[in-house]
C-alpha cells in the first residue's frame, strides 16, 4: 500500500531576509525615506521664511514709517504726507503687512526711498561681489580649519594641539572688522605687499569692462580677458578680505573637526580595527573621518549666515563694494525699505543653503533620514 503526503512543495523556499525581492523592497524603502525626509526639510523652509519676513517688516516698522524715517527734516510735513500716502505707509499696519506678503511671493522686495531703485535691482548689481566674498571665505576656513583640526586630533594633548586650539579660540574670537584693519595695518601699510581696499585697481577695472564679460565676479571675468596681470592684481585684492573673514569661520572649523574626530576615534569599532593593528594614520584616513563629517557639514551649512553677516563689517572695512557694503549705506541714509528688503533676500539665502546642506548630509550619512 502506498501513501501519499500534502503539504508545502519542498523545492520552494520562503523568501528569506537575503533574497533579491527583500533587498528591493528595502531599497524602496530607504529611498522612500530620503525622499520623505527631504521632502518635510524643503517644506520647512516656507515656515522659516515666513517667520523672517514677519519679523524683519514689524522690526522695521517699529520705527514709524520709512518715508519719515528716510526724508524726515529734508521734506515739509506737507511734503511727507503726500510722499506717505503715495506710499501707502498711513493705511493700517495689517494691510501694509498683507500688501507686503504677497510682492514678496511675487519677486517683488520693495523700491529703495534714497535712490529709488528696485531692491532686486540691488540685488543684481551687488550680489556677485558678496557671493564672490563669501566663496573666497569659506575656501580660506576649509583650506585652514579642517587640515588643522586634523592634526590636532591626531596630535591630541600635545603641543601642536595646544597651540592649534589657542589659534583657534583666537581666530574666532576676534573682531572680523579688527582682524581686517590689522591685516590692513601689517601687509598694506608696513609692509606694502597688498592693496589696502577696494576689488580690482582701476586698470583692471577698465580692462575687465573693455572684455565685456559683465559676470560681475571679478575673477571670471578677468580670466575672460586672457591678461594674467589682471588676474593677479583681482587676487591680490581679495586676498586680505577673504582672510579677514575665512580666519574667523575656519578657527570654528578647527575645533569643531578636532572635535568630532576625537569622538569618533574612540567609538568602538575604531577601537576594534586598533586592537587588529590598524596603524593610526590609517584609522583616522578610513574609519574617523567619515563619520565625523555630517556635524562638520552642518555647520557649514550655518556659517554661510555668518559669512554673509561678516561680510557687512568686512565689506565696509575693505570697500569692497557689495550687497554688505551697499546694506551700510542704506542704514546710513535710514532707508528702512532697502534695508528690509536686502535682509529678507539674504535670509531667503540662508534658508536655501540649509536645504542643500541637508541633503549633502543625508547623503553622507542615510542614518540622519529616519
Amino acid at each position: 500500500m502506498t501513501s501519499t503526503t500534502t503539504g508545502a512543495p519542498t523545492d520552494v523556499a520562503p523568501p528569506g531576509p537575503s533574497t533579491p525581492a527583500t533587498a528591493a523592497a528595502k531599497s524602496r524603502r530607504s529611498g522612500g525615506h530620503l525622499g520623505s525626509y527631504l521632502l518635510v526639510r524643503f517644506l520647512l523652509i516656507f515656515p522659516t521664511i515666513f517667520i523672517l519676513v514677519t519679523t524683519v517688516f514689524v522690526l522695521m516698522r517699529a520705527t514709524g514709517d520709512p518715508i519719515t524715517a528716510s526724508l524726515g527734516g529734508r521734506l515739509t510735513r506737507a511734503q511727507l504726507d503726500e510722499r506717505i500716502a503715495e506710499a501707502g505707509y498711513d493705511r493700517p499696519i495689517l494691510v501694509q503687512y498683507l500688501e507686503y506678503l504677497g510682492n514678496v511671493f511675487r519677486g517683488d522686495f520693495g523700491t529703495t526711498i534714497s535712490d529709488n531703485r528696485p531692491v532686486t535691482e540691488v540685488v543684481m548689481t551687488y550680489g556677485a561681489a558678496t557671493l564672490e566674498l563669501a566663496f573666497y571665505a569659506l575656501l580660506v576656513a576649509l583650506l585652514v580649519g579642517i587640515p588643522l583640526g586634523r592634526i590636532a586630533a591626531a596630535r591630541r594633548d600635545k603641543g601642536v594641539d595646544a597651540s592649534l586650539r589657542i589659534s583657534g579660540i583666537l581666530a574666532y574670537a576676534t573682531p572680523v572688522f579688527f582682524a581686517g584693519i590689522l591685516l590692513k595695518l601689517i601687509f598694506s601699510v608696513w609692509l606694502g605687499w597688498l592693496p589696502v581696499a577696494g576689488r580690482a585697481s582701476t586698470d583692471a577695472q577698465i580692462e575687465i569692462q573693455r572684455n565685456g564679460a559683465g559676470t560681475g565676479i571679478f575673477l571670471i571675468d578677468a580670466i575672460s580677458t586672457g591678461d594674467p596681470s589682471t588676474v593677479l592684481d583681482v587676487l591680490e585684492h581679495a586676498i586680505l578680505p577673504a582672510l579677514a573673514l575665512g580666519l574667523l569661520t575656519g578657527g570654528i572649523f578647527l575645533r569643531l573637526v578636532r572635535t568630532n574626530v576625537i569622538g569618533t576615534l574612540s567609538t568602538g569599532y575604531v577601537e576594534a580595527a586598533r586592537s587588529r593593528g590598524v596603524n593610526e594614520r590609517r584609522l583616522l584616513r578610513q574609519h574617523a573621518w567619515r563619520p565625523a563629517l555630517v556635524p562638520i557639514i552642518t555647520v557649514i551649512g550655518l556659517q554661510v549666515a555668518l559669512l554673509l553677516s561678516g561680510a557687512v563689517l568686512t565689506e565696509k572695512t575693505f570697500e569692497w563694494k557689495g550687497l554688505g557694503f551697499q546694506l551700510v549705506q542704506y542704514l546710513l541714509a535710514r532707508d528702512f525699505v532697502a534695508v528690509q528688503g536686502l535682509v529678507v533676500l539674504l535670509a531667503v539665502v540662508v534658508a536655501l543653503t540649509n536645504f542643500v546642506v541637508d541633503v549633502i548630509a543625508a547623503l553622507v550619512d542615510p542614518r540622519i533620514r529616519y
